[in-house]
């Protein structure tokens, strides 16, 4: 976009370096406890398996597993790490992809009913363009579902979302998709509120049900 609603170096990280070599580092690892992955997989049920027959899904910023209950009959996993891809039992297709370096989605014009992004949109540098490939890529009527808890890897979160707690970070996700033409209102929720543990929140907003966007990311 031509103007972003966040101060400047807000996508600036303490970690400058080019991901692919952080990234290049095999983590066959979860990063949330288990009762918040079985708050995705809920989630995911609800807002995607149960609603779209045959779902079409992109799983952006993918890694081995994609914390879906059963498997889609399509399930595009996107990453960084071509091994932690390969590790992925749900995954019917692999990508690998740098969306910090070139945000642009390999796939046609509404090719997916869903996109989800699991604990990985706060690592974003260009998230505009990133949420405007997803609408691109949605189905009128799609959904995008963003979810993450409080933890991170700090070097390579934004320096946005460092300095904010967790009631900023929602509404940052929520600021994505409100200034992405394409989406509808987003919608925010704590998905686990009597869990002990790592919290599981939730930001997610549909395709509107209008003629196809073109998005520049040059």
């Amino acid at each position: 976009m031509d103007h972003s609603p966040f101060p400047p170096g807000f996508f600036a990280r303490s970690d400058q370096a080019p991901d692919a070599a952080f990234y290049a580092i095999e983590r066959l690892v979860t990063h949330i406890d288990d009762a918040a992955i079985a708050a995705v997989s809920a989630l995911y049920d609800r807002m995607i398996l149960d609603r779209y027959a045959d779902a079409a899904v992109l799983d952006l910023c993918s890694s081995w597993i994609s914390h879906f209950s059963r498997r889609p009959r399509r399930l595009a996993a996107l990453g960084m790490n071509a091994a932690e891809l390969e590790a992925n039992p749900m995954a019917t297709e692999r990508v690998v992809c740098d969306l910090n370096l070139d945000p642009t989605l390999p796939f046609d014009d509404a090719a997916f009913d869903a996109v989800t992004c699991c604990v990985s949109v706060d690592y974003l540098t260009r998230p505009f363009d990133v949420f405007a490939e997803a609408a691109r890529v949605l189905r009128p009527e799609g959904v995008f579902v963003c979810t993450f808890s409080n933890r991170c890897f700090p070097t390579k979160a934004i320096n946005g979302w460092l300095s904010t707690d967790d009631r900023g970070h929602c509404a940052i996700v929520a600021t994505y998709f409100a200034e992405t033409p394409g989406f509808g209102p987003p919608e925010v929720r704590l998905e686990n509120p009597s869990a002990p543990g790592d919290p599981l929140f939730a930001v997610w907003a549909h395709r509107a049900p209008l003629g196809p966007i073109t998005t520049d990311s040059a």
